[in-house]
């Protein structure tokens, strides 16, 4: 029941577990790797800061002033575009409000968290008369880190995953972890159109385990993300402008959401749209609207600020004899 395989690779997991236990207090590693990535975009971010004339110290101010209104934020979106999973009529005050905060059970969607944490930057940046467009550059390498770490927590959830496929990079999911949840019931699963009935249609046994095969689409964005971080760290050196790095990241970031949204099941609705495909669009043409512009500017002879990651020199000592 806690196995996950990708039968089209020949790469069988016999066990992965959500949670692990340490003195006997569960903690689930959806969390962990989350905590994980902040710390490791937390120290990148402080790097990369010491390396074009920064102070690592603001860096870590931001980071600990946007931790909780990231979370709210995140949540919020999520509950804003999933309306009436919570607010059921019948159900009391204190039950809607025990589900509302109850984030064990899922229920952060990341653009919420980006955007709470974009408005956190523009206020830190205008309390301490900072850069926005600098501290853009500085903080996408770790952000992008932090996705990537995010998106190896929604493989531990099984969640985040694509409709029906029979294709050689399907991944398989026994059905009966869903029928199993703790938190949610099969028949939820199928009305909110996650589970769909093509894949209870299709299933293929493995070691014994009906199983669903779906398109992986949490590990298509890990790689998307990974392929944006390579690029933006080799580019780094050559940008033109402040805020280069930032839009580059978003524009990359939207057009593979964009793509990647299209193939999922688990995703936020606002009418008969994805909502995060409509964000996504917004990201994409509006970074690239922005990068056309300053491109121009720079054409036309406009000098913009621009802090590089500077070269390390090592010191050379030399003897007279």
């Amino acid at each position: 029941m806690n196995g996950i395989s990708f039968p089209g690779l020949g790469i069988k997991f016999g066990n992965v577990p959500t949670s692990i236990y340490i003195f006997g207090i569960e903690i689930k590693l959806y969390a962990f790797v989350i905590t994980l990535g902040f710390f490791l975009a937390l120290f990148i971010s402080g790097r990369e800061a010491k390396k074009s004339g920064q102070d690592p110290e603001d860096y870590l101010d931001f980071f600990l002033w946007m931790i909780i209104p990231c979370i709210l934020g995140a949540r919020l979106y999520y509950i804003i575009f999933n309306w009436k999973e919570y607010f059921i009529k019948g159900r009391g005050f204190k039950e809607t409000l025990i589900d509302l905060i109850n984030i064990r059970g899922g229920g952060l969607a990341i653009y919420g968290g980006l955007i709470a944490g974009a408005i956190v930057a523009y206020i830190f940046n205008k309390k301490r008369k900072l850069s926005l467009p600098l501290m853009g550059d500085t903080v996408c390498m770790g952000v992008l880190i932090g996705q990537i770490l995010g998106r190896t927590g929604n493989f531990f959830n099984r969640e985040v995953f694509g409709e029906y496929t029979s294709s050689f990079i399907r991944m398989a999911l026994p059905i009966d972890y869903f029928a199993n949840d703790k938190y949610d019931t099969f028949d939820m699963y199928m009305e909110s159109g996650i589970i769909s009935r093509k894949m209870i249609e299709n299933p293929e046994i493995i070691n014994g385990q009906k199983c669903i095969t779906v398109y992986p689409t949490f590990l298509f964005e890990a790689l998307w993300n990974l392929a944006i971080l390579i690029f933006i760290f080799l580019y780094r050196r050559k940008k033109k402008y402040d805020g280069e790095l930032a839009l580059i990241y978003i524009m990359g970031y939207g057009l593979g959401r964009f793509w990647i949204e299209g193939i999922r099941t688990d995703t936020l609705m606002m009418g008969p749209f994805k909502i995060s495909q409509v964000v996504a669009f917004i990201c994409f043409f509006g970074a690239l609207g922005v990068m056309i512009y300053n491109r121009k500017r720079i054409a036309g002879g406009k000098e913009l600020p621009c802090h590089r990651i500077k070269v390390e020199e090592k010191a050379t000592e030399t003897e007279n004899n």
